[in-house]
This record gives C-alpha cells, structure tokens and sequence, in this order.
C-alpha cells in the first residue's frame, strides 16, 4: 500500500504544477497522470501495493531508506562523513549498504539524495542511472530543461516543475550520451546544486 501512496505522492507533486495530463505518443496517458489518479480514487490497486523496505534500493521523494529528505541522520545508520566534503554549513555523507549514491546534510537534516554511478538504486518507476532520456521523458513529461554546466549539449539537466516550491522534488542529470548519469531528490536550492555542497 505505501508503494502506491510513495508513487502517488509523487504523482501528486509532480503533477500538481502541470496544466493538464499529457498523452504519450500511442495516446495512452502519461504514467505519472495514471498513477496520480489511482492514488486519488480509492481503487483496490492503490490500496494493495507495499512500500520499499528500509534496505530496499528505491529511491522516493521522501528519501533512501532510512534516509529522509528533511530529518536528521538516523543514528543508528551506516550513513557518515567518509573522505567526502564536510563543512559547519555543509556535509556530503555516505553509506556502504548503497554504493555510488550520497546525500547532502545542511542545518542537521538531509536536504538532497544523489544516485550516481555504480549505483543499483532505481525510482518506482524503474529508472536509474543508465536510463535513456526518453525513458525518462516518457514517466516524468514536462519536467524544465537546462543546459549542463560541464558538459556539452545534449547534455542537460530535467528539473521538476514543482522544484521551487519548497517540497521534496526530483531532477535528473542526462550526460552527452543522452542517458541518465545521477539522479537527485531534495529540496531546493540543494537540489540544485552542481558541485556536492555548492
């Protein structure tokens, strides 16, 4: 059931800036606009899925297992300053039960989580690093582009539209090859960081 409602909420989120759902090429609707309405009309499907267990490899927008966008650093947690930047206003930390992936701590809670390469950590929807840019297009259409700050077009970055509102958002980072080279949710301006903390 959490599946769903962490899925949902996503939805939620990320549609609630779009003007109105989009249709994919075949004409079926959009996945996030699909999901969004079987989070919000009490079906059975909604009801029935299960959330990612603590050590699952899913990335939400609330966060990483027992990592959560907007809270402390569990204290009982493999997560921890190793060899990465660390600052009185910033720290990048690490755990070894998910290689390839870091989050961001300012003012004592996570504000960003990043999966990047050698990273087997997935969203719900299936996509990790590795993704094409039209896999990603195809769940999350209408996401705002920008141009990569070091990398050569067609290079870029794909931003959800409800990033500057405050709340937990997602936003992908696509190399020169047209595919996905990290993913990160968080708030902003965190999120939008593009050197770890700064």
């Amino acid at each position: 059931m959490k599946r769903i409602l962490a899925a949902g909420a996503l939805a939620l989120s990320l549609a609630a800036c779009s003007p109105a759902p989009e249709e994919s090429a075949a004409g079926a609707p959009n996945a996030m606009v699909t999901a969004e309405i079987g989070a919000t009309d009490g079906s059975d499907a909604a009801a029935n899925a299960a959330a990612p267990a603590a050590g699952d490899p899913v990335l939400t927008l609330e966060g990483l297992g027992a990592l959560r966008i907007g809270q402390p650093v569990p204290t009982d947690s493999s997560w921890a300053v190793r060899g990465a930047q660390e600052s009185d206003a910033c720290t990048a930390i690490r755990s070894p039960d998910y290689p390839g992936v870091y989050a961001i701590v300012e003012r004592g809670a996570v504000r960003r989580i990043t999966v990047a390469e050698g990273s087997d950590v997935e969203l719900i929807e299936g996509i990790g690093v590795g993704a094409s840019e039209s896999a990603v297009r195809a769940d999350f259409a209408g996401f705002r582009e920008e141009p990569h700050k070091y990398v050569a077009a067609p290079a870029k970055y794909l931003t959800a539209p409800n990033a500057d509102s405050g709340d937990p958002a997602l936003r992908f980072e696509i190399g020169e090859l047209g595919t996905v080279t990290a993913i990160h949710i968080g708030t902003m301006p965190v999120l939008g960081y593009v050197e770890g903390c700064g």
